[in-house]
């Protein structure tokens, strides 16, 4: 087998951001594109003599991206590099075989809850040996070598067989085919109390799991239909398709309307949960109530104990600024740390590896623990179902005696997608100058305690990341958000949160669109958001 080395020229465009470089899959599918990113990923990190994991959702691309990463990771020099069978992994899965093996990081294809297909999205990250996301100075270093690059090294060999698992040699290089779920079903028996779960099925109780046709079909069924007995047909879109068979897996009420017309139809089962993509995000409703990923947060928080891997408590709870306030209050009655970190895993990562924290959770339906170090789709549910088990009481039950002792942060998240980006751009800028001037002023009968533009300082390692997100505070703890995200491929999206607490018992029983009103309409007016998008309603509402 040759190493080639071929000459090429970079290519504008392949700045990586927190989930790593994303794109249409026509793009990578281009001339030198895929390979001019992956060689300044080896360029950066290094490869010779180096062991990484390889694996993807499945999504379009995917196993030929593989192929071309596996004879590129041989001419850079990699000693082996650990694959699951198909080119896939769950990106929770993938974190965890690289901390299971000690290898020295990761390649993720994935583009998370973005749609996948011929002409729709693919992308690639890089994770580190702590099994966690790059950290900016390393995707800004991969960045830097994209602009220079003027050479990529590849393999001349065929392709390596996948689909079967075992050990091949390519080029001196090791390649070990693995099973995708094995190893991740194991950790999640040593986390959570299986045979209560599995009593908790065997007594009569249902479960519907939506895998959206995504990553987590087969670890839904190994886990939830073989191990736990919830039994065949509990797990719906259980197949990993190239295409997601057409569906955004985007777990929310807006994407998984089917699941959520069921759990609020008659006959409903006690529980029902999806997952993503690549399956580190989750939605979890109960019968007739949808839990917000905030609220997800907080209980998961508050009732972790229930479960064998959390029995000795937890050392934090960290959130991302935009989720609500509502784990602070467990942090809080816990006696536990609690961190207001920017959005994006990669700042989690710290307090994780520091051991600060224990649980972590974004209000984009990520919610995660120190077990691995990416946000965790299937082991959130677990950890739900460990808590009904143990509690023997509804979702709703639950939320109910939360909200009655630790009071309610009514929460939503409103998105306008798509929108051009220099409107976008023009519309958070006027927005930042504005506030200074904010302070004291009265909208909608609530009055402005202050803004800014949050700034996080990490307590590890001292690292400082400014302009994260405008916040407006109210003086009644009442909350505006807007930021802009990265995570689409087209113009850019605008999100807005909005939070509003109310103590109990009263209070806690409105529709959240209903409680939120007055904030909405204060964040319409203080940003502008018809003029400068020409929208009054969002896209998405989660």
């Amino acid at each position: 087998m040759t190493v080639q080395t071929v000459t090429t020229k970079p290519i504008a465009g392949q700045k990586p951001g927190t989930s790593g470089l994303r794109k249409k899959t026509p793009v990578f599918m281009g001339p030198h594109y895929l390979e001019n990113f992956v060689q300044s990923i080896f360029d950066v990190v290094g490869a010779q003599g180096k062991t990484f994991v390889l694996g993807g959702d499945g999504r379009y691309f995917n196993d030929r991206a593989a192929q071309v990463i596996l004879r590129m990771a041989a001419a850079n020099g990699a000693a082996r590099v650990i694959v699951g069978q198909g080119a896939i992994l769950s990106t929770p899965a993938a974190s965890h075989l690289i901390r299971l093996n000690k290898t020295d990081g990761g390649i993720i294809m994935s583009a998370s809850h973005n749609p996948g297909g011929p002409h729709e999205d693919f992308g690639v990250k890089f994770n580190m040996a702590n099994g966690g996301p790059a950290p900016e100075g390393v995707t800004e270093a991969m960045f830097q070598r994209t602009l220079t690059i003027g050479e990529y090294r590849i393999v001349a060999a065929q392709d390596v067989d996948l689909g079967r698992i075992g050990r091949s040699d390519l080029a001196g290089m090791i390649v070990d085919v693995v099973d995708p779920v094995t190893d991740y079903a194991a950790l999640m028996e040593t986390l959570f109390d299986f045979p209560a779960i599995a009593a908790m099925f065997k007594g009569g109780f249902r479960m519907r799991m939506d895998s959206m046709c995504a990553v987590t079909g087969p670890y839904a069924v190994e886990i939830l239909e073989k191990r736990l007995g919830a039994g065949k047909g509990c797990v719906v879109n259980g197949t990993p398709l190239p295409d997601f068979g057409g569906m955004h897996p985007d777990p929310n009420p807006t994407w998984a309307k089917a699941l959520m017309d069921e759990m609020f139809g008659q006959n409903a089962p006690d529980f029902g949960a999806a997952s993503d993509g690549d399956g580190d995000r989750n939605m979890v409703v109960g019968h007739g109530i949808y839990v917000s990923p905030s609220d997800s947060l907080a209980v998961l928080a508050a009732n972790a104990h229930l479960a064998p891997g959390y029995k000795a408590g937890l050392k934090g709870v960290a959130r991302s600024m935009p989720t609500s306030a509502a784990a602070d209050r467990v942090a809080d009655a816990l006696g536990i740390g609690k961190y207001e970190t920017p959005t994006g895993w990669k700042f989690f990562g710290n307090l994780l590896d520091a051991g600060r924290a224990t649980l972590c959770g974004e209000e984009s339906f990520g919610t995660g623990s120190d077990h691995v170090r990416e946000k965790d789709g299937l082991w959130a549910i677990l950890l739900w179902l460990n808590i009904l088990a143990v509690r023997k009481q509804s979702v709703a039950a639950i939320l109910a005696e939360h909200w009655a002792k630790f009071g309610r942060n009514y929460y939503s998240r409103h998105d306008f997608e798509a929108i051009a980006s220099d409107r976008a751009d023009a519309m958070i800028g006027g927005l930042r100058a504005s506030l200074p001037s904010l302070k004291g002023r009265v909208i909608e009968g609530m009055t402005i305690a202050g803004a800014d533009d949050f700034a996080y300082t990490d307590p590890v390692d001292g690292s400082v990341s400014k302009a994260q997100g405008v916040r407006i505070l109210f003086e009644d703890g009442s909350r505006i958000v807007l930021r802009l995200s990265g995570t689409g491929t087209e113009g850019a999206t605008l999100r807005l949160y909005l939070e509003r607490y109310a103590a109990g018992p009263g209070g806690l029983d409105l529709d959240p669109q209903v409680a939120l009103a007055p904030v909405i309409r204060a964040a319409h007016a203080l940003a502008g958001i018809e003029g400068f998008t020409g929208r009054t309603q969002p896209n998405v509402i989660t």
